[in-house]
């Protein structure tokens, strides 16, 4: 059974690198900046509002923005990869 879980947690991670983009943009955090109307728009309103009308630099919608506008960094691709893989891995294990 070890090897079904190496497996889960590769599966669990290439599935999560490759669809964080695809999940960025659909709550909002796209390459033209963030859509109206949507979870990524709540979000920054919410910040801007806490942090007296602007988004504080290094603030997750912040990152999030740049991720969605960028892409992921390698930084960001391997902690990405890291958690999906991690969520697959107890997933494999429990089940």
């Amino acid at each position: 059974c070890v090897s079904v879980t190496y497996m889960a947690v590769a599966a669990g991670a290439g599935g999560a690198v490759i669809s964080a983009p695809l999940v960025l943009g659909a709550v909002g955090f796209t390459s033209a900046g963030i859509a109206a109307g949507s979870y990524a728009a709540t979000m920054m309103s919410s910040a801007a509002i806490a942090n007296g009308g602007g988004v504080a630099a290094g603030s997750a919608v912040a990152v999030l923005q740049s991720a969605g506008m960028a892409g992921l960094s390698t930084t960001a691709t391997a902690a990405v990869a890291s958690a999906g893989g991690s969520v697959a891995g107890l997933l494999a294990v429990l089940i």
